[in-house]
C-alpha cells in the first residue's frame, strides 16, 4: 500500500492567481479526479490526501471534499481555513455538513504567505489552533525554515494537536549545505515534540528544477529520518506542483532512491503507514 499524503487538484477558472507567475506556466492548467487517476495508476499508488491549493477561501472546499465522495482514491481532505478567525470552529462545521464532509482530516492555511515570522505566536492564532484540536483534525503546516521555530513552539504549546508538517519547513535544497545548515536546528527543535509528524514532499521544488539529482535530496531526507524517525515521516507527491521540477513517478522514485537504509516495517511506514495513521484515515 502506498498512500500519497500530500497532492492538488484545481479548477484553474476559480481563480488560482498565484499560478499567474511566469515559471508557473508549465501547470496553469486545471487538474482534476481524472487526470490524477491516471497518475496514480501508473505509480501504484493506492490512496491520497487532497490538500487545499492556495486559493483561500471557503469555498474550495466545498469543491475538494465533492472531488473525494466520487473518488475512491481520495482518502481525505484538508482544507483552507484562516486560524485567527473567529468563527473557525462555525466553519468547519460547515465543511463536515457538506456533501464529502465526512472526508474532512485536516485544515491548512497559507502560512508561508505570512511575512511574520512568528505568526503563529500570537493569540488568536493559538486560540484558533485549540479549535482545530477541539475538532479532532490535523493542523497541516506549510511553512519556510524561518517560520520552524514559532511552528515548535506552537507545537510544544499545544500538546493535544496533532500537526503535519508539509515539504520539510521548505529547505533551500538548491542551496546545498548552506541550505542544510540553516534548516537543521530548528527541524531538531520542532521534532523533539511527538505531536508533529512531517512530510517528504515538495522537496524537488526546492531544488534546482533543471538540475536537481537525488545526491541534493539525500542529507535532508537523513535528517528528517534521524529527526523524526520513519513512524512520523510520510510520502507526499506535491503533484502537481511537483511538476515545475518532475513528473509523478519521479518524485516516488526519488524519495525512494534517497531514503537511507531501512526496514520492511520502516518503509511501510514512510510510505503509507503513517499517513493512515496521522490522519486516521479509512476506507
Amino acid at each position: 500500500m502506498i498512500v500519497d499524503a500530500h497532492h492538488h487538484l484545481w479548477r484553474i477558472e476559480d481563480g488560482y492567481r498565484w499560478l499567474d507567475a511566469p515559471e508557473l506556466t508549465p501547470i496553469r492548467r486545471s487538474f482534476g479526479p481524472d487526470d490524477l487517476r491516471r497518475e496514480l495508476s501508473a505509480a501504484g499508488v493506492t490512496r491520497t490526501v487532497l490538500v487545499e491549493g492556495g486559493r483561500c477561501d471557503t469555498a474550495e472546499a466545498a469543491v475538494l471534499l465533492a472531488y473525494a465522495r466520487s473518488s475512491a482514491e481520495i482518502a481525505g481532505v484538508v482544507a483552507w481555513v484562516d486560524p485567527a478567525d473567529p468563527a473557525l470552529a462555525d466553519t468547519i462545521a460547515g465543511y463536515r455538513r457538506s456533501p464529502g464532509g465526512d472526508l474532512l482530516v485536516g485544515v491548512r492555511p497559507q502560512l508561508q504567505a505570512e511575512t511574520d515570522p512568528d505568526y503563529l505566536d500570537r493569540e488568536p492564532v493559538r486560540r484558533g489552533l485549540r479549535t482545530v484540536a477541539e475538532a479532532g483534525l490535523v493542523f497541516d503546516a506549510v511553512v519556510r525554515a524561518d517560520q520552524l521555530p514559532a511552528l515548535a513552539r506552537a507545537a510544544r504549546d499545544v500538546p493535544e494537536l496533532r500537526f503535519v508538517l508539509d515539504h520539510l519547513g521548505k529547505p533551500r535544497i538548491r542551496d546545498g549545505a548552506s541550505g542544510l545548515a540553516e534548516w537543521a536546528a530548528p527541524i531538531a527543535a520542532l521534532a523533539a515534540s511527538p505531536n508533529v509528524t512531517a512530510k517528504l514532499s515538495g522537496l524537488v521544488t526546492e531544488a534546482d528544477w533543471a538540475g536537481w539529482r537525488v545526491a541534493d535530496l539525500k542529507p535532508f531526507v537523513a535528517e528528517a529520518v534521524e529527526r523524526f524517525g520513519p513512524q512520523r515521516l510520510m510520502f507526499g507527491s506535491d503533484w502537481p506542483v511537483c511538476r515545475l521540477a518532475a513528473d509523478y513517478q519521479r518524485v516516488l522514485s526519488a524519495l525512494d532512491e534517497a531514503l537511507p537504509p531501512l526496514s520492511a516495517a520502516e518503509r511501510a511506514a514512510v510510505f503509507g503507514d503513517t499517513a493512515v495513521r496521522a490522519y486516521r484515515l479509512r476506507w
